[in-house]
């Protein structure tokens, strides 16, 4: 079957038909950008400059917009439009290992050996498939992303590969970048590839009659039509062709892999993507057991620059209050920097009592600090939200319905979201 078409056989099951929505204002979105391995969050957004300096570390606040409110030093430009954006710095996860702490916070339920949650782009892909406007893809993933010991990240688990994001692997910020299953060989041609796709039909045709039973049997026909479609689609094209941005546009992203990952979720979210997960790092990652400083140095300033950029590039559009951005990693950092391994420096290790993330756009209220931690930035103290509450939060900005039942490869009926609160101080 893959040799009948230049998409083979999974990009059909990656895709939903869906006709335009009869509405004047834009369907909700969502941007998340994946901080993978865990930011430290005592060096970023909850400082405590008065600790002690094996607490503290080697960096400091700086005021932001926002009166009272301080942000690391490295983040100038989110410290100059957190007004756009709201900061939990209260979350709480019940697992400090990456694996399990990915598809909790990805998806706000747990991961067992039998169930596998949806991530939310792929519940919004399935919720939605009967309004997404058609010729893009529901859910793109931007970079490849997978857990120590439990395999891919943001992916459909449960619901089936139906709905899982179409993955952009290779990097935006790359002198060669392109996304080849949107581009048709030229030496094919669309008359070739109609041929194909008439071949492809009068065989599938044949499978399904023999495999009629099958869940893969009933929708696997109009998939590949649907990857045809988008295979041939200007639409489609255009959106992953980051190219066609302006120069000064994509320098004032950062020309990095963060900073052109959000620029082409933008694009994408612009021409009807509902939902953009993007690798949200440019080196080493977020998981900072050694060397934290120094890595953070080479981290934070390109998410700040893009992050800051997408706020003020989205608001200029018109486009915040219906695209949810989001920033999270699964987890922060241990408030006592560690004494460094393999002769390598000093660094801080998992923890998951009490980390941050940010929330702007998507109708969501902004500039607001939810929560606050000790003197140490270790517990709790006032306002815990945990993973639950802020995927209630995400479903309510987004428009999902957390009731609405779906059955799992074995059949089960499963509500989408059973738990979680809406935290009620970012409601519009």
């Amino acid at each position: 079957m893959g040799a009948l078409t230049p998409l083979g056989a999974s990009l059909g099951g990656l895709l939903q038909q869906e006709s335009l929505a009869n509405t004047t204002r834009r369907p909700k979105s969502c941007i998340l950008l994946w901080l993978l391995g865990g930011p430290s969050h005592i060096d970023m957004y909850d400082m405590k400059p008065d600790a002690p300096a094996e607490i503290r570390g080697e960096l400091n606040p700086i005021q932001t917009r926002l009166p009272g409110v301080e942000l690391c030093e490295l983040m100038p430009n989110m410290a100059a439009c957190n007004d756009k954006f709201s900061l939990i710095r209260s979350m709480h996860s019940y697992s400090s290992s990456h694996g399990k702490g990915d598809h909790h916070i990805f998806s706000g339920r747990k991961y067992t050996n039998d169930f596998h949650p949806p991530s939310y782009g792929s519940i919004m892909a399935w919720q939605s498939e009967a309004k997404h406007r058609a010729g893009v893809p529901p859910y793109v993933q931007i970079g490849a992303m997978n857990s120590t010991n439990f395999g891919k990240q943001a992916q459909a688990g449960a619901l089936g590969h139906k709905y899982d994001p179409f993955l952009v692997d290779k990097d935006p910020n790359s002198s060669s970048f392109a996304v080849e299953a949107f581009t048709p060989n030229d030496s094919i041609g669309i008359e070739r590839l109609a041929d194909r796709q008439s071949l492809l039909k009068r065989v599938d045709q044949f499978q399904a009659n023999a495999e009629r039973q099958m869940r893969f049997a009933k929708t696997h026909d109009s998939f590949n039509e649907k990857a045809f479609d988008l295979l041939t689609s200007n639409k489609a094209r255009q959106a992953f062709d980051i190219e066609q941005e302006p120069e000064a546009v994509r320098d004032r992203y950062g020309r990095n892999r963060v900073g052109q990952g959000l620029l082409l979720a933008r694009r994408l979210v612009e021409s009807g993507v509902r939902f953009v997960t993007v690798k949200g790092y440019v080196k080493s990652g977020w998981d900072h057991h050694p060397e934290v400083f120094l890595r953070l140095n080479q981290e934070v300033p390109p998410y700040d620059q893009g992050y800051a950029a997408l706020l003020h590039d989205l608001e200029d559009r018109g486009m915040l209050e219906d695209t949810l951005v989001i920033t999270a990693g699964e987890f922060g950092r241990t408030p006592r920097i560690n004494a460094g391994s393999l002769g390598r420096a000093p660094g801080r290790d998992h923890w998951s009592q009490a980390f941050s993330l940010t929330m702007g756009g998507g109708g969501v209220k902004t500039g607001v600090v939810i929560g606050a931690t000790d003197k140490h930035a270790a517990e709790i103290v006032d306002r815990p939200v945990s993973v639950e509450d802020y995927a209630a939060t995400v479903y309510h900005a987004l428009g999902m319905n957390p009731r609405q039942i779906y059955h799992t490869l074995d059949g089960r009926p499963t509500e989408s979201l059973p738990e979680g609160k809406v935290i009620s101080e970012l409601i519009a």
